[in-house]
């Protein structure tokens, strides 16, 4: 399939490590312009024809900047996602401020890229976003309550901004990844074994298996490589009538009746 994105010109945010790193590699193989920001400035470069701007999403005016920097752009994908770093079960384990920094990251860090870069799609009458968000935005993880709540009101607020954009012909959709091999994924195992005795304490690779077969109904890994894949096509003329919407590659995890 050809996705025609040849010279096109994409700010891919959190594009250091992970998914946000495999979407920006894989439109840079579409012959994109990439523009990646993430406040990881250590981070190895990134593909050909791409650079990284060091950036806080959180920081309002810091986004409007590097909006600004960058210029026009076709397509925004805001990759971004931290978790609290501590088990949630029972909710009441966390404390109030536990929530902050991720509801801060996760969901108003989205706000704000959205608004920086608002102005120029209206003005464009084009465009699209695109909202990493996950599977426990849709399912109320008990795992990470803080992580599950933000990213479930990403969800909505992706709703929200694809009717205020569908008038000035700019899509707008979320992307919701299962379980995949991240940083953010060995953090959600770090913080369920600290609770345990060390007898019951399991290795990585062990707790991942077991926990893919009692979610997962294909029962295997998901892959950044197949978020990527499916971030160009929602960036191609292929989705030009997808808008509003939320994709999940979870391996069949979240099923709506």
């Amino acid at each position: 399939m050809k996705l025609d994105l040849t010279g096109q010109r994409v700010a891919v945010f959190g594009a250091a490590r992970g998914i946000g790193r495999a979407i920006a590699d894989e439109f840079v193989r579409e012959g994109c312009l990439v523009h990646g920001c993430d406040r990881d400035d250590a981070a190895p470069p990134l593909s050909s024809g791409s650079r990284l701007i060091p950036g806080d999403v959180t920081v309002s005016d810091q986004m409007r900047a590097v909006a600004d920097s960058i210029g026009e752009v076709d397509h925004v994908v805001f990759s971004v996602g931290v978790g609290s770093g501590k088990f949630g079960f029972p909710f009441w384990n966390l404390e109030p401020e536990d929530w902050r920094r991720v509801v801060e990251i996760n969901l108003l860090g989205a706000v704000n890229v959205a608004h920086a870069f608002a102005p120029q799609f209206v003005r464009r009458r084009k465009g699209s976003m695109l909202f990493l968000v996950s599977v426990a935005g849709q399912i109320g993880s008990q795992t990470d309550p803080p992580y599950s709540a933000a990213k479930a009101g990403l969800i909505n607020f992706m709703q929200c901004a694809a009717k205020d954009f569908a008038p000035h012909g700019v899509r707008v959709n979320a992307l919701s990844p299962g379980m995949v091999k991240t940083d953010l994924n060995e953090s959600v195992w770090r913080a369920g074994q600290a609770g345990l005795p060390p007898a019951e304490r399991q290795d990585y690779d062990s707790w991942a298996a077991e926990k893919i077969r009692k979610v997962s109904p294909l029962g295997q890994w998901q892959t950044p490589a197949e978020l990527a894949a499916m971030a160009v096509f929602l960036a191609s003329d292929h989705a030009r009538n997808i808008t509003g919407q939320t994709i999940n590659i979870d391996g069949g995890q979240v099923m709506h009746s």
